[in-house]
C-alpha cells in the first residue's frame, strides 16, 4: 500500500513537471515572436470633424459626396426667419485612390469656389511591434475663386489673377484614447493670393475632438487659433473684422450614411473661407446652424 501511493505521487509529480516545462517553452516561443500589430480603426466616423478634415481618409475605389449646408446666423431676427432665409451650399466628392490617398474635389456658393485637394494617411495609430500612439494625415488643398468680376466694380468685388488662388497646408495629428474619446490637433499654413507677384500667409492651430454617447451618436467640438499680425484681422473681403472659428454639434450614424449637425460662428465650408472669413462672434451670437451629409459607393467588387 505504501509502495502504491509512493508510485502514485511520484507519477503525479511527473506530470506535473512536464506540464510546467510545456508552459515554460510556450512563454519563451511568445517571447520569442513579435506582438501582432494592430491597427486602430473610427478615429472619427467621417472625413470631416464639422468645417475641417479628420485623419480618416476614403477607402480605396470608395466614393465619398458630401454636401454641406449653413444657413444664415441665428441672432438675424424674424426678418430673415433666424437665418434660414439665407443658406450657402457646397457639394464635393471624394475618391479613394489606395486606403492611404483620397484626392477631392468640391464646388462652394461662397465666391462661387471651385477646390481640389489630396489627403495623405502618412502614420496610423497602432499597438504591437513599431507601434505607433498617433495617426497623421498630410493635407493639402488649391481654392480657385471663380466668381466673375463685375462691370465698373469697386475693389472689394474685382479679382486679379493671383487673388483667384489660395492654397492651404495641414498636417493632421490625432489619437484615440478609447473606444469613446478621440482628439485631433491641426497645425495649418494659409497663403491667399494678394497681386500676381504677391500672396500673405495665415498661420493657425487647430483642436477638436469627439465623444460618443451613444453606439451611433457622438457629440464634436473644433475650434482654430489664428497666430496674426496686427494687419491682418480684416483680412476679409471688404476690410471686415474677423474671429477665429468655433463649432459644436453631433454626429449621427446611418449606415452608410454620416449626419453632422453643428452651430459654428463659420459659414465658409473650406479652410481658406472658414479660416479668412469668418465675420461672427460665436460668444456674442452670431452662430450659423449647419449639418454636413455623407454618402459612401463603393466601385471595388471584391469588398
Amino acid at each position: 500500500m505504501k509502495h502504491s501511493l509512493f508510485f502514485f505521487l511520484l507519477s503525479g509529480l511527473s506530470l506535473c513537471g512536464q506540464k510546467s516545462f510545456a508552459q515554460d517553452d510556450d512563454l519563451l516561443k511568445s517571447l520569442d515572436q513579435p506582438a501582432v500589430k494592430t491597427y486602430t480603426s473610427a478615429t472619427f466616423k467621417g472625413t470631416r470633424l464639422m468645417n475641417g478634415h479628420t485623419v480618416e481618409t476614403v477607402k480605396r475605389k470608395h466614393l465619398d459626396f458630401l454636401i454641406s449646408h449653413r444657413f444664415g446666423r441665428l441672432n438675424s431676427g424674424i426678418d430673415n426667419f433666424y437665418g434660414l432665409d439665407e443658406a450657402y451650399i457646397r457639394l464635393g466628392l471624394d475618391y479613394g485612390v489606395t486606403d492611404r490617398l483620397t484626392v477631392g474635389v468640391g464646388r462652394s456658393s461662397i465666391q462661387k469656389t471651385v477646390d481640389l485637394y489630396a489627403k495623405y494617411r502618412l502614420l496610423r495609430q497602432s499597438t504591437g511591434e513599431h507601434s505607433s500612439p498617433v495617426s497623421i494625415t498630410l493635407f493639402a488643398s488649391d481654392a480657385i475663386i471663380t466668381e466673375p468680376t463685375r462691370e465698373n466694380a469697386t475693389s472689394t468685388l474685382y479679382y486679379n489673377n493671383g487673388e483667384r488662388q489660395n492654397w492651404t497646408f495641414q498636417a493632421l495629428i490625432a489619437r484615440k484614447f478609447n473606444d469613446k474619446f478621440s482628439l485631433q490637433l491641426m497645425p495649418t499654413f494659409v497663403t491667399l493670393g494678394k497681386a500676381d507677384t504677391e500672396t500673405e500667409a495665415v498661420t493657425a492651430l487647430g483642436i477638436g475632438g469627439r465623444y460618443k454617447i451613444s453606439k451611433r451618436v457622438s457629440v464634436n467640438a473644433e475650434y482654430y487659433a489664428r497666430f496674426l499680425s496686427s494687419d491682418q484681422k480684416n483680412i476679409a473681403p471688404g476690410g471686415a473684422n474677423t474671429y477665429n472659428a468655433f463649432a459644436v454639434g453631433v454626429d449621427i450614424e446611418t449606415g452608410g450614411h454620416v449626419f453632422q449637425l453643428h452651430f459654428t460662428n463659420a459659414q465658409g465650408m473650406i479652410e481658406k473661407q472658414f479660416l479668412t472669413q469668418t465675420t461672427g462672434n460665436f460668444f456674442k451670437g452670431d452662430i450659423h446652424y449647419g449639418f454636413n451629409i455623407s454618402r459612401t459607393f463603393s466601385f471595388d467588387r471584391k469588398r
